[in-house]
């Protein structure tokens, strides 16, 4: 293509931008630069994947429903995709949110939620059949959700659903026969040990809808163990849970909104593995480095890149207890942990992992340039 013909294009999508131009020409750019970005998707530096996203969310608001459903198909089922225009349409209607609400990786918990609270119950029903339904999203169905929502939340076999959203299930499950027979489907969950945590009257309802027997006295008071068998379960690197958190992350990146803030509520939560892509992120270094702190429990490490980064001590403390260790921290790890944290200064901190970094980048060039007497 000529000079000549590259600037009657770029002059043709400034005018699509400023609204000058007719709507099969804005539809068509649209179309055009979403096709584009799926195909580069997995090979776009941060800048370029921040250009589409301001660009494509410029351009949805100027093109119709059909053209926005299309794009949103597009771009559900990739695995890195420009976050802002992915939060706009999975706000939009249903048809052009479903396939985002059901497939995308790059929406957060928190999005989710949002969706939920805000939207209408189709949304809250095509959040309930994701693959992957955090305990905090399900309450949030339960919690705003119709009957159909919560149906199909609980046929979702892959949805975690917490002690206080299962007990609110199990009170609509009294006058609800579909519901109940779908409540005892699910085998992943340990009603005996639901009874024992929740409330008298929730218990009550438990053996009502005969998902438990009456409760034996030796197996109360054991709600301690219960809790720290289940923390114990989640330590550990999860390559899968890994790849959701780092697309979720590095949309939020993307939005400029992966901060202090973020790392508070992934701490919070019990988002282990989002804290790790976001520390990965934060402190500019690679996947690999991180995942082998994990590993090999380098507390060492972590405690340094953490106060380089300025970190509070209290923040600090709760990412390293959400950390998906190879084994789960003891209290006395976290409690040494921080000891060390607030013992040596920012500077210090600062002094140490720039040394490493730099040893790191020279270590990295040696092994990539040719040995001696390579053709």
């Amino acid at each position: 293509m000529s000079e000549i013909d590259e600037s009657i294009k770029a002059f043709a999508s400034f005018r699509v931008l400023n609204g000058d131009a007719s709507a099969a020409e804005r539809d068509q750019l649209f179309r055009n630069m979403a096709q584009l970005f799926s195909y580069v998707s997995d090979r776009c530096e941060d800048e370029q994947v921040i250009q589409y996203d301001e660009v494509l969310c410029h351009l949805a608001e100027l093109v119709e429903v059909e053209t926005r459903t299309h794009v949103a198909n597009l771009l559900a089922p990739l695995d890195r995709a420009p976050g802002s225009v992915v939060v706009k349409l999975a706000q939009d209607t249903i048809d052009v949110a479903r396939p985002l609400l059901e497939f995308s990786n790059v929406l957060s918990d928190d999005d989710l939620i949002e969706i939920i609270q805000q939207q209408t119950e189709e949304h809250r029903i095509a959040i309930a059949g994701r693959k992957h339904v955090g305990e905090r999203v399900g309450d949030a169905i339960v919690e705003n959700g119709g009957r159909d929502s919560v149906v199909r939340l609980v046929r979702n076999n892959t949805a975690k659903l917490g002690d206080d959203a299962l007990q609110k299930i199990a009170i609509r499950a009294v006058n609800d026969t579909e519901l109940a027979d779908d409540m005892r489907g699910r085998d992943d969950i340990d009603w005996g040990r639901l009874r024992d945590e929740i409330s008298l009257a929730g218990g009550k309802v438990l053996e009502q809808l005969s998902l438990v027997e009456a409760p034996n006295k030796g197996t109360m008071g054991t709600v301690s163990a219960v809790v720290y068998n289940r923390i114990r379960n989640r330590a550990g690197f999860n390559a899968q849970e890994w790849k959701v958190a780092w697309n979720q992350v590095k949309a939020l990146n993307d939005r400029r909104q992966l901060n202090n803030s973020a790392l508070a509520r992934f701490a919070r939560f019990g988002y282990g593995h989002h804290a790790a892509a976001a520390l990965t992120l934060l402190l500019r270094i690679s996947p690999e480095v991180l995942v082998k702190w994990l590993a090999t429990q380098d507390y060492v490490a972590v405690t340094v890149a953490g106060k380089a980064f300025g970190l509070s001590a209290d923040l600090f403390e709760g990412i390293v207890a959400v950390l998906p260790w190879r084994d789960f921290p003891a209290p006395q790890d976290l409690k040494d942990v921080r000891s060390r944290f607030e013992t040596i200064s920012k500077e210090e901190a600062s002094g140490i992992f720039e040394l490493w970094r730099r040893h790191a980048f020279r270590k990295s060039n040696a092994s990539s340039e040719p040995k001696a007497g390579a053709a």
